[in-house]
């Protein structure tokens, strides 16, 4: 009974948001309002110009299509209600709307984890086995490998959803963060959080160095391979496939494991927000441009859709 008092003592959270000036939160959203429509832009025209053009039908573009709509739905779990509140005074969040964002936020984040792992793999079929790979990587076989993504993610979310739902908040509800993070979510709980941090921390753990570990395998054997190669037009060629997604792997993994592999005492608003910022907001703004500045099938592709 007690715990259901305290439970509706707190009906919602209050997000501080990134700043209390006046000034700087006008500039940060012109900021953020401009790059989320370059990354809805970049990402649903990446997804359309796969769709639309027949060339780009092989399994390194449906990974891709998957990755921009991965990075369209993560900006728009945060995105717009950050702008919100950079524009309002308004800056509360109901418990539903928090942790509804929380458990997107987690699915998406994992599952883009285990699909950049699932690319890495994709080129390691392409540069090491490109007799098998048609078999390798058949359709059956993507869209098993796509949708492996999507479950490990849903199971990631469902495990975080399940430890918060047993929190009660009792005391303060002001959330020091843009939106519903981990870290600044169980501070505010009143009941001890020590074995929940433990699973949430296992279960994240987990995924992050399965899927880590994938994509060093692959990339180890790529290397190997590529280094056995005579030609140097084709080693660069072979090279040239991998940038980019090492470029975006190396860009996502390193403001994750910034912000969330070190203990949870050391949560620093400033530079925790700034990292937050980056891998929310900036990164799938980037992915697009990544995957379609250096990539030549790319541009002649939307070349072909705009003469179309």
């Amino acid at each position: 009974t007690m715990g259901r008092r305290n439970i509706t003592q707190v009906s919602d959270f209050i997000l501080m948001g990134l700043t209390d000036s006046e000034e700087i939160r006008l500039v940060l959203f012109t900021l953020f309002l401009l790059i989320y429509l370059i990354t809805v832009l970049g990402n649903v025209g990446m997804i359309l110009l796969i769709y639309l053009d027949s060339r780009l039908h092989s399994p390194m573009y449906f990974f891709l299509s998957h990755l921009s709509f991965l990075d369209l739905s993560y900006s728009s779990v945060i995105t717009p209600k950050t702008l919100d509140n950079l524009l309002t005074s308004k800056q509360n969040i109901s418990h539903l709307n928090c942790f509804t964002q929380m458990s997107f936020f987690v699915f998406l984040g994992a599952t883009e984890c285990f699909l950049l792992s699932s690319m890495a793999y994709d080129r390691y079929a392409a540069i090491c086995s490109p007799l098998y790979y048609p078999i390798v990587m058949s359709t059956r076989h993507c869209c098993s490998l796509v949708f492996g993504c999507y479950l490990m993610g849903f199971m990631d979310s469902f495990v975080n959803g399940l430890c918060m739902s047993r929190l009660h908040f009792c005391e303060s509800n002001i959330v020091f963060h843009f939106f519903c993070d981990l870290s600044p979510i169980l501070a505010l709980s009143c009941t001890d959080t020590h074995d929940i941090e433990i699973i949430i921390s296992t279960f994240a753990g987990s995924s992050l160095v399965l899927s880590l570990l994938t994509i060093a395998v692959s990339y180890v054997s790529i290397v190997s391979t590529i280094l056995k190669i005579t030609s140097t037009s084709s080693k660069q060629k072979a090279f040239s496939t991998c940038a980019s997604h090492l470029l975006g792997v190396t860009v996502f993994y390193g403001t994750m494991i910034f912000t969330y592999l070190k203990p949870n005492k050391s949560y620093s608003l400033g530079k925790d927000q700034i990292a937050s910022v980056f891998y929310t907001i900036v990164i799938p703004m980037l992915n697009p441009l990544i995957y379609s500045l250096r990539n030549k099938e790319v541009k002649n592709a939307l070349s072909r859709v705009v003469q179309k």
